[in-house]
């Protein structure tokens, strides 16, 4: 079955965006309210932001490299 069917890193690439909107958006309202955890050090780093946006780059950058149909594997 080698070369048929839709990459596993396709559906790695999905999970990743999926789980980096999440906590981009959780990082985005974080930011926006200040409703932030008290006695968390380095808050104004805003931490979320950029762990969720590098996560759903790498899933974006996934998807479409092993997106189903793409004969450049």
């Amino acid at each position: 079955m080698h070369g048929s069917g839709i990459p596993i890193w396709f559906f790695i690439g999905v999970l990743l965006v999926i789980y980096g909107a999440m906590i981009l958006g959780y990082g985005v309202f974080e930011w926006t309210t200040g409703a932030y955890a008290s006695g968390v050090q380095l808050t104004n780093l805003h931490t979320p932001v950029w762990w969720g946006g590098v996560l759903a780059a790498l899933g974006f950058f996934y998807v479409i490299k092993f997106r189903p149909g793409n004969s450049s594997k």
